[in-house]
């Protein structure tokens, strides 16, 4: 690409999970964040339900402001093998001088972030920002993820697993060996499922079957986690096999925790970048936070969560998030901002490293003879 032309870049969002609102959200700071002279932006909408949106159903995915910055692609086109999937509806308005050299899957949660787009992107062989089809599967588990961790001899706070078909029958028992193993408070949450969605403090005995049927509506699985009580810092990654850290930022929550509501709806939480703490703990974070980004074999960028525990100050991870929020509250561009790499910048690197990940891949030998 000549250094006169504009980046091609295919903005993916919507989908099927709960965070749907949030990948809208997340889509209209990129493009509202990006300069029309250097970023040439085509949306590809995924609607509720899973289809590929039309361009009628685009037009309402976006604010008004912005429809005069986009191409609207109802389709996603392949680079090598005859795929196209539409909206199902012609359009003539797709121009194919306009298609994006490389797509940004701005989509959280299931059906988005855990390595199914990945892999629909693969097999089209469109270039995409953002981890792999392996990272983004693990790093949507947070079982397997932790596991992982432990395995990579990463502290991550004690936790359980339980099949949601097994979990009446093993009910009473869950309750007795994790109120011995953990005490209260604990956490349960679904495995599969990212902004907090489905998690719920348990704070006596009394709550816990109440707390973990309410997890169980979003997931086969669910964890039990221990109460940490702990300041909450968050960690971005950026890069691929030689990746770097942000500095640290602290997250203060409106609520008793960092839950949905407290995340995008109210305006009393807030974020406070760089964090208050001593340089040791934060290399310390910095280094847990590549650590557990190769761990999954990450690549483009993660955000990594952890705990401080207040009276001990041990670090604890508490999971990787493989596509951050973009929305104007999210912490990813924040601390690459505090960092020294401003928005455009950031995005501009994003499609680098998509775009050297793609070519790596495509260097490699897959089949013989």
């Amino acid at each position: 690409m000549g250094s006169n032309q504009k980046i091609r870049l295919g903005i993916l969002f919507g989908g099927r999970s709960g965070e749907h609102e949030v990948s809208l959200t997340s889509a209209a700071s990129v493009i509202d964040a990006l300069d029309p002279e250097i970023f040439e932006i085509s949306v590809i909408g995924i609607t509720k339900k899973g289809r590929i949106a039309d361009v009628s159903e685009l037009r309402t995915m976006l604010p008004p402001p912005l429809l005069s910055r986009v191409h609207f692609n109802p389709a996603l086109e392949a680079n090598n093998s005859g795929m196209r999937l539409t909206s199902g509806l012609p359009d003539k308005s797709v121009d194919s001088s306009k298609l994006p050299q490389i797509i940004f899957p701005l989509l959280h949660g299931p059906y988005g972030e855990d390595g199914t787009i990945q892999g629909l992107l693969e097999i089209a062989g469109l270039p995409y920002i953002g981890c792999g089809v392996l990272a983004s599967a693990v790093g949507m588990d947070k079982d397997i993820m932790k596991r992982l961790f432990l395995q990579a001899q990463l502290p991550v706070a004690p936790f359980k697993t339980v099949l949601v078909r097994n979990l009446e029958r093993q009910m009473e028992s869950l309750k007795k060996s994790a109120a011995e193993e953990f005490g209260y408070p604990m956490f349960s949450k679904p495995a599969n499922l990212g902004s907090s969605v489905g998690i719920c403090k348990i704070r006596s005995e009394k709550e816990f079957e109440t707390a973990l049927r309410y997890s169980a509506q979003f997931d086969r699985k669910i964890l039990i986690e221990k109460g940490i009580d702990g300041r909450e810092l968050e960690c971005a990654v950026l890069g691929n096999d030689e990746p770097m850290a942000s500095v640290i930022g602290e997250v203060f929550s409106a609520n008793e925790f960092y839950d949905y509501e407290a995340k995008y709806l109210n305006p009393a939480s807030r974020l406070e970048i760089p964090a208050k703490i001593d340089d040791q703990t934060s290399q310390e974070i910095r280094d847990l936070a590549l650590k557990s980004f190769r761990a999954i074999d990450g690549s483009c960028l993660a955000r990594i969560d952890f705990f401080l525990e207040r009276d001990t100050k041990r670090v604890w991870i508490n999971e990787i998030n493989t596509m951050p929020g973009f929305t104007p509250i999210s912490m990813y561009t924040k601390l690459w901002a505090a960092s020294g790499i401003p928005f455009e910048d950031l995005v501009r690197r994003l499609v680098m490293l998509g775009e050297e990940r793609f070519r790596e891949k495509n260097e490699q030998i897959i089949s013989v003879g």
